[in-house]
């Protein structure tokens, strides 16, 4: 897929680099969308990826002497689920970061990637364009800045170059007199795609709106504000007759397509809905209930990374840590991780079941976090320690979730079970004793296609009991 792979240690060693293979490079930091681009040949062009994931502190979420919130590039969306700071001062991002895809996604992807993709159904960009935020960006030439709303040139296109690295996201902290929200229509309640999302930034003084923000994205080629229905909610309360109207005005400013997921004329109607759920929401002061207090990450430790500068080629060395012993691979630097456990590992433990990022048999633990094998570059194994279903347990010490799955009978074809056994340990890694909620959320990533949930969530329980 690639043929040269790069992992950088600092951020100037990145930028020197991706200037120099520019344009056949690309930064990668979660790289869950370029992946599944590159398997699908839809980036031809590219060579070569600049690997970022190692350069220390780009994974900071950070509040400014000016009130501003910073987001690294490496912030990935289960990093802001995990900021108290997102949750209170940027609830809409907190809420979108918390809706897309599943814990093992959400570990790997970033905000930036998001913003960079590009696609009018990504769901950060949203809260984002409706929380003002603007972005960095760094060349060898110097750095600029760049708002969000002027970041966009069309679907999948943005005012990037192609040797700029994004270095920042900025965005000012709601403030006391704010509230917020984002709707998120999709065709499941986990792992999918928007339908529709709406993001809504209300500034209210006195009991009335002196300030609003509406955003709606996968409605238009880029994401848009409903400017007519903003300035509907300037000087009014939040009544109902208010609402309705607002959200007929936000429905006539979508100019939705018909795709596989929806029709043009569905979408304005569910834009009209959405819009109402979330005013109606913030008017009530509902914004967050339903939410988990304590959300399930699948990680045990988020920590930076021995820094590494590296080039792997064909034949370079990829030095790593699988199940607790040493391996050293001279082949398969261009394929994915799974395929790299797989067939230079022959730990076939890890299955394939979508290489999509979808169902979640391929999922590992890598570096203390629980992710899709299926969606990391082989070349990222390189002075990391990795877990495999292997590993858990040994024939004479079985794993308390191995155990209870076959105690519990919560085997059916069995294709499956790996991944959601990973998932599992890591869940009582994370919680030791999690609640039925938390076992629901922590197999969001993980499909079963003989439908036999009930007995992996009975013996989840059971692995978790106090007498296991």
């Amino acid at each position: 897929m690639w043929q040269d792979y790069y992992t950088a240690a600092t951020l100037d060693e990145a930028v020197d680099i991706i200037e120099k293979i520019s344009p056949g490079g690309r930064i990668v930091a979660g790289a869950t969308d370029l992946i599944l681009e590159l398997e699908r040949g839809l980036r031809p062009e590219v060579k070569s990826l600049v690997d970022i994931t190692r350069i220390p502190a780009l994974n900071r979420i950070t509040l400014d002497e000016n009130g501003a919130i910073h987001l690294g590039p490496l912030v990935t969306h289960n990093h802001c689920v995990a900021s108290p700071l997102i949750r209170e001062k940027a609830f809409p991002l907190w809420r979108a970061a918390w809706e897309i895809g599943a814990p093992q996604i959400r570990n790997r992807g970033t905000v930036a990637g998001n913003l960079i993709t590009a696609s009018p159904a990504n769901d950060t960009i949203t809260p984002l364009m409706a929380l003002d935020a603007w972005v960095e960006l760094k060349s060898r030439t110097g750095a600029r800045r760049i708002p969000l709303k002027d970041f966009y040139r069309g679907v999948r296109q943005t005012v990037m170059e192609p040797n700029e690295i994004l270095v920042d996201i900025c965005f000012p902290a709601m403030q006391t007199d704010q509230s917020g929200t984002f709707i998120k229509l999709a065709l499941r309640r986990a792992q999918a795609i928007s339908v529709v999302n709406v993001a809504i930034l209300l500034t209210t003084e006195k009991k009335r709106i002196s300030r609003a923000a509406i955003t709606l994205g996968s409605v238009a080629p880029t994401i848009i504000h409903a400017l007519e229905a903003e300035k509907s909610l300037e000087g009014q309360k939040l009544e109902e007759k208010t609402i309705a109207q607002a959200a007929i005005l936000a429905m006539q400013a979508s100019r939705p397509i018909d795709d596989i997921r929806g029709s043009a004329v569905y979408r304005r109607e569910m834009v009209r809905v959405c819009t109402a759920r979330g005013l109606r929401t913030l008017r009530d002061k509902k914004e967050q209930a339903g939410l988990p207090s304590d959300p399930v990450l699948l990680w045990d430790q988020d920590q930076d990374l021995q820094a590494v500068s590296r080039r792997h080629t064909t034949g370079s060395a990829i030095d790593t840590i699988i199940n607790g012993k040493e391996y050293t691979f001279t082949s398969g630097h261009e394929k994915t991780l799974l395929r790299l456990l797989r067939e230079e590992a022959n730990l076939t433990g890890t299955k394939e079941g979508c290489a999509e990022g979808e169902c979640g048999a391929c999922t590992v633990f890598l570096d203390g976090k629980a992710v899709m094998a299926c969606l990391i570059p082989a070349p990222r194994a390189h002075g990391a320690e990795i877990v495999t279903i292997e590993g858990l347990g040994t024939e004479e010490q079985l794993h308390p979730v191995q155990s209870a799955f076959v105690q519990d009978a919560a085997v059916q074809c069995g294709y499956c079970t790996p991944g959601f056994i990973m998932s599992a340990a890591m869940l009582l890694r994370e919680k030791g004793t999690p609640t039925r909620d938390q076992i629901n959320q922590a197999l969001t990533g993980n499909l079963c296609r003989c439908t036999g949930y009930y007995k992996i969530v009975r013996a989840i329980e059971d692995a978790s009991s106090p007498s296991a």
